[in-house]
């Protein structure tokens, strides 16, 4: 690769950095509004906020990078056309397979990435992401409960604290627990403490009183105690009963779903559409490169314009992704349909390579440019006539 190559391989792989972080950072932030409850609900600090909720990069950096990628390929390629680059190199005898190397090795690394973030970092991140806030939530007594309110651990259950003690300990407790239609159960206690084992989580309270008031009775019935365990394990979805997704396996327990003990909420026909989808998002970057460069890679005069080119760029690639998409879905249903992720790749890079190595120009039929040119004409006549007007 010589200094040309490396001058467009530096500055497509920079522009791709650039918009994929932004369009990155933008989407996490959209996400992660919608955990903000781990802060204002469950007393969690920022630092875990932003751990918890930073484990769904991976994933938006596999959706976001092909995209973003062909935002990059096409801005170099207006650069380098608007500054008359490239009809300098094709005038120079440069072939067209020469400028489009570098654009092709970025699309390697970019798909290299989408290879490795698929295949074990974005399962990895929703993994941890998923038992990470199973733990948060779990953990209600020691996160959630503040001194002085009276908080809901669930429907019918309520508990109330006075004072928390710098080693953990609780002060002044009240639980009020309605749960059980039949009875209502109010629980006093002096100090109480949280206890995690392997038979689950329990409040162990001290110096207290036990009042049951039966559903019918009069009045209530009351028992006094030194020590009363309160199972609080019902409020703690532990990780022995996490079922994980169908995006939350790596590619090789979707190869083969039977090698794994990790129990898996899904069934076949996802675990199939999910595989396909996984082996063909590597392919998508490359695909996006080759049809980008085929439809702006092409040397044009200042009078030809590249508007319509770059919004025809953009379409076939929307397109292709649109087909990988319905693939997917319908491909739970029907596998017949998988085939239409592989078929559009072919085609593109099929048809890509062909313009690329013939230096076809591919621009809309005449009716449609026309067409367009007769709006942006009425358009300009009608600010013209409205600036004249303008005192």
């Amino acid at each position: 690769m010589g200094s040309i190559g490396r001058y467009i391989f530096r500055t497509t792989l920079g522009a791709f950095v650039v918009i994929c972080a932004s369009v990155t950072a933008l989407m996490w932030i959209t996400q992660a509004l919608r955990d903000i409850d781990l802060m204002t609900n469950q007393g969690q600090s920022i630092f875990v906020f932003v751990g918890i909720t930073g484990l769904i990069i991976p994933l938006l950096i596999q959706i976001i990078a092909p995209i973003a990628l062909m935002i990059a390929v096409s801005h170099v390629l207006n650069k380098l056309g608007n500054d008359s680059e490239l009809i300098v190199m094709n005038a120079a005898g440069m072939p067209p397979w020469i400028v489009f190397r570098p654009f092709l090795a970025v699309g390697a690394v970019v798909s290299l990435l989408v290879a490795v973030i698929s295949t074990y970092v974005s399962p990895w991140g929703l993994r941890e992401l998923r038992l990470w806030a199973t733990e948060v939530r779990a953990d209600l007594v020691s996160n959630v409960i503040q001194p002085g309110r009276f908080t809901n651990l669930e429907a019918k259950l309520t508990l109330h604290i006075r004072e928390r003690q710098p080693n953990g300990q609780l002060l002044g407790i009240l639980i009020d627990d309605q749960r059980d239609p039949k009875e209502r159960v109010t629980v006093l206690a002096e100090t109480g403490n949280i206890v995690k084992n392997q038979r689950g989580i329990f409040l162990i309270l001290q110096n207290g009183s036990v009042q049951r008031h039966e559903t019918g009775q009069r009045d209530p019935a009351m028992v006094l105690f030194d020590s009363y365990g309160f199972d609080l394990s019902r409020l703690a979805a532990g990780t022995q009963s996490i079922k994980y997704s169908v995006r939350e396996r790596y590619l090789w327990e979707l190869y083969d779903p039977e090698a794994t003990d990790t129990p898996f909420a899904d069934q076949p026909n996802q675990i199939r559409a999910e595989f396909h989808d996984r082996i063909t998002a590597p392919l998508y970057p490359l695909a996006f490169v080759v049809l980008s460069y085929a439809y702006l890679g092409a040397p044009r005069t200042t009078r030809q314009g590249r508007t319509l080119s770059l919004l025809g760029a953009a379409g076939a690639v929307a397109a292709l992704r649109g087909l990988g998409f319905v693939g997917m879905i319908a491909g739970v249903h029907t596998p017949l349909a998988l085939v239409l992720p592989y078929i559009g790749l072919a085609v593109g890079f099929l048809l890509g390579y062909w313009a690329i190595s013939r230096g076809v120009i591919i621009e809309p039929p005449a009716v449609v440019t026309d067409f367009v040119n007769a709006i942006t004409e009425r358009l300009n006549r009608r600010r013209t006539a409205m600036a004249g007007q303008t005192p």
